[in-house]
């Protein structure tokens, strides 16, 4: 009998203190402990608050340069000084409780843009965007169908001489006619290289000689320059590759060149329908800047001149994707001719990314006067970059298609790290 009742005394005291566990884990100082990175990035002069309903206090080395901190009742915040790397120690009833390690990184400021600009971008070599049939004296066929070629397939050489432009083909297509003898090509298909041969055939109505592909060297288009720095010259605008219209694939770039361009009118958007930007090259078609890259996190290069975009003419800090948070944010960005304006927006969720990633952000368009004008976020509003208590933390990438008010952001530090710029300086070690 007495061991029946220790048992079940052990079992109630078992039982109070998970529920007591459980109970704990759900309550605010422990929720806030919890969620105390063990890892903290900041720049120059920036404050963090790590924590404000555990009655904890912070220890740092008195020689720190780093970072200092500061407590104010229950809230421990530090604050960065030099660049380099620290840590910190949370303390309770003087003893430690949890180490944060402290990343300071140098100062650091972009231009934001805003600006509506017009893209053209030159391939590598000849893009396959289609197969046509070619009526012969035997009937109809495909050559370059025959010969293996696929839609999205890239002509890199002919006949051991590197192809370019369009114009290139032509005369390798003619000669091999005359011949009879067939090309030799290489063509690249995503990472693989291919080489086939491809005999030309001749229309019996037009009495040349054709290859049966549809074929195009650049792209052009439009969309919204993001950040530029005034420093490097670099820039990032987009936020999301460039695929062709045709083939659907990214555009493999050889070269391009950035333009102004100005907006004519506005396609509204609705569900299931997203709108467009329409716009022209600026009448000069002055060259802006280059193309060297376009990645899944938009296109970068450098400008050949600073540019500014009439609203927020002076560099501003960015916030790292730790440092985003929901709530209210504003993006720039053209709705009418050439003029820049803030918008109002809301951050519905954002992701504290370690790693790069093309969807860091769900925004929401909220301001009444955007939303009249397009409905929302539209084709050609990609790259407005995003700001948030005067940083810049992103920028506007993708719609969703069942709700225009809504769409996607990527964060800048992803943007700028494409574009080959080093925000994470090596620090220097504090000494022991």
């Amino acid at each position: 009998m007495k061991r029946l009742k220790k048992e079940f005394l052990r079992r109630v005291i078992g039982g109070i203190l998970l529920v007591s566990l459980i109970v704990m884990g759900f309550s605010k100082p422990v929720q806030d402990y919890i969620s105390i990175p063990k890892e903290i990035t900041l720049f120059e002069g920036q404050e963090f608050a790590l924590t404000n309903s555990l009655p904890a206090s912070a220890s740092v080395d008195s020689n720190s340069k780093q970072i200092n901190t500061e407590q104010d009742n229950d809230s421990v915040s530090v604050k960065a000084g030099d660049p380099g790397k620290d840590e910190l120690v949370l303390e309770l009833a003087g003893l430690p409780i949890k180490k944060v390690d402290v990343n300071v990184l140098k100062d650091f400021k972009v231009m934001p843009g805003g600006q509506s600009i017009g893209v053209k971008l030159n391939t590598v070599g000849v893009l396959v965007v289609g197969h046509h049939q070619v009526q012969t004296i035997e009937g109809k066929v495909s050559p370059g169908e025959t010969a293996g070629i696929e839609v999205g397939d890239i002509i890199t050489e002919i006949n051991g001489k590197r192809i370019e432009k369009m114009a290139d083909v032509g005369p390798f297509v003619q000669e091999a006619g005359k011949t009879g003898k067939p090309m030799k090509v290489v063509i690249k298909r995503e990472t693989k290289k291919i080489e086939t041969t491809l005999e030309p055939k001749k229309d019996e109505h037009e009495n040349t000689y054709k290859l049966g592909l549809y074929i195009r060297d650049s792209a052009a288009g439009i969309g919204t320059m993001t950040f530029y720095h005034p420093d490097s010259h670099k820039y990032g605008a987009l936020g999301h590759v460039i695929s062709d219209m045709d083939t659907k694939k990214p555009i493999v770039v050889e070269d391009g060149q950035i333009v102004r361009s100005t907006v004519t009118s506005i396609e509204k958007g609705a569900n299931g329908d997203p709108g467009e930007k329409l716009a022209r090259f600026s009448s000069d078609r002055k060259v802006i800047g280059n193309i060297t890259r376009n990645s899944p996190y938009g296109i970068f290069g450098e400008l050949n001149e600073g540019i500014q975009n009439g609203i927020l003419d002076k560099p501003m800090p960015i916030a790292l994707s730790h440092q985003v948070k929901e709530g209210p944010a504003q993006i720039l960005t053209v709705v009418e001719n050439d003029k820049v304006n803030l918008f109002d927006i809301e951050i519905v969720s954002t992701i504290p990314q370690k790693f790069p990633a093309t969807k860091g952000m769900v925004i929401k368009v909220t301001d009444p006067k955007l939303l009249a004008k397009t409905g929302g976020i539209v084709q050609g509003m990609s790259g407005s970059p995003i700001i948030q208590d005067g940083k810049v933390i992103g920028a506007v990438t993708h719609v969703f298609v069942n709700d225009p008010t809504s769409g996607y952001g990527v964060h800048i530090e992803w943007m700028l790290n494409e574009a080959g710029i080093n925000i994470y300086e090596k620090p220097r070690e504090n000494a022991s």
